[in-house]
C-alpha cells in the first residue's frame, strides 16, 4: 500500500468513526500497560447514547482503567476513543465537559454540609451563583437529601454519601456519566435506590456506563454487558445473549406417580433421572419454542406431571465459565449481603 494509500484509509477509518451515529463512546483498540503488566490488551468498546453499559469482570481485571482512560485521567498506550463525539485526546476539554465521573471512592468532603459539597461543584462547573443554588436545590430534592443539606457529609450514612456523590457529578449537566462500583459496600435497601436513580438518569436521556462486580447489579440495569477478564473483552451482549452462551439449562419435570414417571421418561428424550425424587430433567434452553416440544411429548404420551419449571444460566454461570481461572471472582448478590452483614 502506498503512503496516499495509507492516509486515505486512515482518513476513512477517522471519518466513519466520527461519524457513527448514536453512539455515546466508541473506543477501538484501548491499550495500556504499567510496566510489564497489561492491563488492558486492545479492547473496543461501543456504547449507544441513552443506554446502560456495563463493564463486568473479577478484581484487576481492568475496568478502573478503562473508566480512567475514557474520562481523560490517564491517557492510554494506544487506540483511539470518541467520547459525546469528541475525539479523546484532541479534543479532551471537550469530552471532559460532557461527562460526569463518580469513582470508587466517595468524593465528598465530610467536614462541609452536603450543600456546601454540591455549591462547590457549581463553582468548579463556572456556575452563576443564582445558577448553582438553582442546580443544587433541584438535585438535593431529586435526591432526597433536603433534610440532611445543612448538615456535615461526615454524619451521612454510606447511601446518602453515594446519593450525594452521584447528585454533585451532575451539577454540570454531563451526558455521559462514567459510574465505578457504585453501590460497593451499601446495604440491600441502598443498592435499589442506587439502581432506581440510575434508571431514573438513562430515562432521562442519560448514558451511563457502570462497572460493576455485583452480577445480579448488571443483570438488573445494563442494556448491554462486556465481560472484562486479563485485559481483553472476552464476550459481550444483552444479559439474555450472554446466559445464552453457557450450556446447563434444562427444564425439570415432578412426578408424584411412579407410573406417569416411568412413562414420561421413556417417552422423553435425554432425559437425566432421579428415581427417588421422581424427577426428570431434560436439556433445554429455556424457549417457548422447546418448552412446547416438552408438553407436546407429553400430551403424546397421555402424561401429566406434577410439576414443570424451566431453569436457565444467570450471570454467575456467565461469569464462572467465562473468567475461569481468575483470582478474584466477582461478587453474586448472596455474597453481596453477607459481606454488608459484617
Amino acid at each position: 500500500m502506498t503512503t496516499k494509500q495509507t492516509k486515505q484509509s486512515t482518513q476513512s477509518t477517522q471519518t466513519t468513526q466520527r461519524n457513527e451515529p448514536g453512539l455515546a463512546i466508541a473506543a477501538t483498540s484501548l491499550h495500556k500497560a504499567y510496566g510489564d503488566k497489561k492491563v488492558l490488551d486492545g479492547i473496543d468498546l461501543h456504547v449507544p447514547t441513552g443506554t446502560v453499559f456495563s463493564l463486568l469482570g473479577p478484581n484487576g481485571a481492568g475496568k478502573t482503567t478503562a473508566v480512567n482512560i475514557l474520562s481523560t485521567l490517564v491517557p492510554a498506550d494506544a487506540g483511539q476513543a470518541r467520547i459525546a463525539g469528541h475525539d479523546l485526546v484532541a479534543e479532551a476539554q471537550s469530552v471532559r465537559a460532557a461527562i460526569g465521573v463518580t469513582g470508587q471512592f466517595s468524593a465528598v468532603d465530610g467536614l462541609i454540609t452536603g450543600e456546601e459539597n454540591m455549591l462547590l461543584m457549581a463553582d468548579l462547573n463556572h456556575l452563576s451563583k443564582q445558577e448553582g443554588r438553582r442546580v443544587t436545590a433541584d438535585l438535593l430534592e431529586r435526591f432526597d437529601l433536603v433534610d440532611a443539606a445543612k448538615k456535615p457529609a461526615s454524619t451521612y450514612s454510606g447511601g446518602m454519601k453515594r446519593r450525594l456523590d452521584i447528585a454533585m457529578t451532575l451539577v454540570g449537566g454531563p451526558r455521559i456519566i462514567f459510574l465505578d462500583e457504585p453501590t460497593t459496600g451499601l446495604d440491600p435497601r441502598s443498592r435499589h435506590t442506587m439502581w432506581q436513580i440510575i434508571r431514573e438518569l438513562v430515562s432521562g436521556g442519560t448514558t451511563v456506563f457502570l462497572t460493576t462486580q455485583y452480577l445480579e447489579e448488571a443483570d438488573q440495569l445494563a442494556d448491554r454487558i462486556a465481560v472484562l477478564d486479563g485485559g481483553r473483552i472476552v464476550a459481550e451482549g444483552s444479559a439474555e445473549e450472554l446466559k445464552r452462551l453457557v450450556p446447563g439449562g434444562h427444564v425439570r419435570l415432578r412426578f408424584s406417580d411412579p407410573v406417569a414417571y416411568e412413562r414420561a421418561a421413556t417417552a422423553l428424550r435425554e432425559t437425566t433421572r432421579d428415581d427417588d425424587a421422581l424427577t426428570l430433567q431434560i436439556p433445554s434452553d429455556g424457549s417457548q419454542r422447546e418448552l412446547r416440544a416438552v408438553l407436546d411429548w407429553l400430551d403424546a404420551a397421555g402424561v401429566e406431571a406434577d410439576e414443570l419449571s424451566v431453569h436457565t444460566p444467570d450471570l454467575d454461570d456467565v461469569f464462572f465459565a467465562l473468567t475461569a481461572g481468575t483470582a478474584a471472582p466477582a461478587t453474586t448478590a448472596a455474597t453481596a449481603t453477607k459481606e454488608t452483614a459484617r
